[in-house]
């Protein structure tokens, strides 16, 4: 299929040693956030333009990206440390911080593998659900549970870093309208959001990055709460579909 030829790395790299190509922008899509792909094009001497290999693969991993923003002392979602490997596992951390929960995918996003579960009935369905889900989808079935935030805004900050160890935002968007774990509206900047709020995210989101050593465009990712208490999700270590609605607030 013609999509396959987007996703074959030694054909890529072959294609661009044979034009004599300086570097390669993998987009937001297919390679964009594979560490293997960032790691062949440096192997290959042409300049992948995002993040090094090494960031690509700790922020592709959601439980190492959860371990690096508590070790920036950035919040994070009550939730296991690693990836459980069984439904007992689970039925502790339920007992330890009781209902809801949320099961996700540890090597994937995008919904896959994310199953909300609100009572000890649901708990050993939905385990199973979101273990074959995440297997099918990303080739590893491996899980970890948070504490579900109920009825979050998601906040994203955008943020740019050098090879010098400089980072900045570029302020925070509101990608709370989503459909199936899909953004279908961005806002920015987010409405409603408190100026001290908004200081303190920005201000995490740059912590994080400047804590891996991030280079070139990405996005940290946070949940909001009705009280005001904002949590760290994810980092999307690539430039977004939606990184033209910052282009609209930022010159």
């Amino acid at each position: 299929p013609p999509v396959q030829a987007y996703l074959h790395i030694p054909d890529i790299i072959k294609v661009a040693k044979e034009n004599a190509v300086d570097a390669i922008h993998p987009g937001y899509g297919f390679l964009s956030e594979r560490a293997d792909f960032a790691q062949a094009c440096l192997e290959a001497g042409v300049c992948f333009i995002g993040p090094s290999p090494e960031v690509v693969r700790k922020m592709g991993d959601k439980v190492e990206a959860r371990a690096i923003a508590i070790s920036a002392g950035v919040p994070v979602v009550p939730g296991t440390d690693a990836p459980i490997s069984s439904l007992s596992e689970a039925q502790e951390f339920s007992q330890a911080y009781g209902f809801p929960i949320i099961f996700k995918a540890a090597y994937g996003g995008g919904g896959r593998g994310m199953r909300v579960v609100r009572s000890y009935e649901e708990l050993e369905e939905n385990y199973t659900r979101a273990f074959s889900e995440a297997l099918s989808a990303f080739g590893n079935g491996a899980l970890f549970v948070e504490k579900f935030v109920e009825k979050p805004r998601h906040i994203e900050v955008q943020i740019l870093g050098d090879q010098h160890g400089n980072v900045l935002h570029l302020y925070e968007r509101d990608c709370s309208i989503q459909r199936r774990h899909q953004k279908v509206v961005e806002i920015a900047p987010a409405a409603h959001l408190d100026s001290q709020l908004r200081s303190k995210l920005t201000a995490d989101a740059v912590r994080l990055a400047k804590q891996v050593g991030y280079e070139n465009a990405g996005t940290v990712e946070f949940l909001l709460d009705k009280h005001g208490k904002y949590y760290f999700i994810e980092v999307n270590s690539r430039l977004q579909v939606e990184h033209t609605v910052t282009e609209e607030i930022t010159e």
